[in-house]
């Protein structure tokens, strides 16, 4: 163990109570493990310090230089083979279970849906119901907005990514009135937040998504003509990564199943392509520009290509703003949602007029200090778009921890 140099893989962490204390819980990110490693508060700088470059000796050292902690080498070897084994460490024993992660999930008959049984139904008629009852109760809490266009020649949607207990009339309200443009749509892309994504990634997957009606076919032709355009290493380096995401899984549900009530019973003809977007971080700290990111710009030519081709609807799959000690943040009262809606009423005008630059330009200018996680998404679906009418269709301040003192916002929008 004295030569193991430890490098923390994709991990989810947060922090629990576990009989009054509080602890760091770490979990490998993409479900490879059953196991979870719980850290007390002093070792909670632990995975920060597993960065590949430090064996057990210079972990206790910077421990204790750097928070006073002082722990036996056997007790922190212990506790990195433990960590080794529930797959937090990159290594031969991680890539060996994300090889066959990645196998059973290419074999499976379409994408088995993470979230069912936890935020929808898993069987279809269930499903429905809860659909159904959402889009009722989006009918009786307000009247639908003025549309300045046709349904059916809807180009955007913006559609949030939150649960469906929480943001399922917005969700209704949304897909509602979207739902006649997509008798005509013959390809919807769904760009998505990457939650486990990193800077500048876009992640395409080959597999098709499974809801509770059946499959809805990812677009294969559309698939190899970015992998061939950005690089096939680069966007399916972390396809994984569809199999755990939510984001596209919340909306491609509402999608199914408002296809399959236009149709009648009679068959969805159109396709989807499934695109998880990273983070624009470089220029939203202030460290670069856009020109940083070329497979952005490339994203953004090809998809306008093919919209010049075909029928093509687009989809940010995206919620707004993650405020609150939930967030890492202070508890949030009257004056701090006040401030959330009015800076949401910013970006959301910025959004329905089709603006990138000025919803990009917004983000910057707060340095996201609310934490919005769909930036990238809806600056994508923008960019491609360009100028847009637009409305919107729901806004939402959710509750986000037992207190109510966190806050996740969100908001549908329809563009033409």
């Amino acid at each position: 163990m004295s030569t193991f140099r430890p490098k923390l893989a994709e991990v989810s962490s947060q922090w629990q109570n576990r009989d009054g204390r509080p602890v760091l819980v770490l979990q490998n990110a993409l479900g490879l493990s059953d196991s979870a490693i719980s850290l007390p508060p002093e070792l909670a700088l632990l995975p920060a310090l597993c960065d590949g470059s430090r064996d057990v000796g210079a972990l206790r050292a910077s421990l204790l230089l750097r928070a006073g902690v002082r722990i036996s080498e056997e007790l922190l070897s212990h506790i990195l083979q433990q960590m080794d084994e529930a797959l937090l460490f990159e290594g031969e024993r991680l890539a060996e279970a994300r090889a066959e992660a990645l196998r059973r999930y290419l074999a499976a008959e379409g994408r088995p849906p993470a979230s069912a049984g936890s935020a929808y139904p898993a069987d279809a008629a269930s499903a429905a119901s809860m659909l159904e009852r959402l889009l009722e109760e989006s009918a009786r809490q307000s009247e639908p907005p003025l549309l300045p266009a046709p349904a059916e020649a809807l180009r955007g949607i913006l559609s949030p990514h939150i649960d469906y207990a929480r943001g399922g009339t917005v969700y209704a309200g949304t897909w509602r009135l979207a739902a006649p443009a997509l008798r005509q749509a013959e390809l919807v892309v769904i760009l998505g937040t990457d939650h486990r994504g990193s800077d500048g990634t876009l992640t395409l997957t080959r597999q098709s998504y499974r809801t509770p009606w059946g499959i809805l076919p990812s677009d294969r032709p559309a698939v190899e003509r970015l992998a061939a355009r950005l690089g096939e290493d680069a966007v399916l380096a972390h396809e994984l990564h569809h199999a755990v995401e939510h984001s596209v899984e919340l909306a491609v549900v509402w999608l199914h199943y408002m296809a399959l009530r236009e149709a009648g019973g009679s068959g969805v003809r159109l396709s989807i392509l499934p695109i998880l977007c990273g983070s624009l971080d470089a220029v939203i700290e202030g460290r670069g520009s856009l020109e940083q990111y070329p497979q952005v710009h490339v994203l953004g030519e090809e998809l306008r290509a093919m919209a010049a081709e075909r029928r093509v609807l687009l989809v940010a799959a995206a919620d707004l703003a993650h405020m609150g000690p939930a967030f890492g943040g202070y508890p949030v009262g009257f004056v701090e949602r006040a401030v959330c809606r009015a800076a949401d009423e910013v970006l959301l005008r910025a959004v329905c007029a089709g603006d990138a630059a000025g919803f990009l330009e917004h983000i910057v200018r707060e340095g996201n200090r609310r934490n919005v996680c769909g930036v990238t998404p809806i600056y994508l679906m923008l960019a491609v778009l360009g100028l847009a009418q637009g409305v919107t269709t729901g806004y939402q301040l959710c509750p986000a921890d037992e207190g109510n003192t966190s806050i996740v916002s969100i908001a549908g929008a329809l563009l033409w």
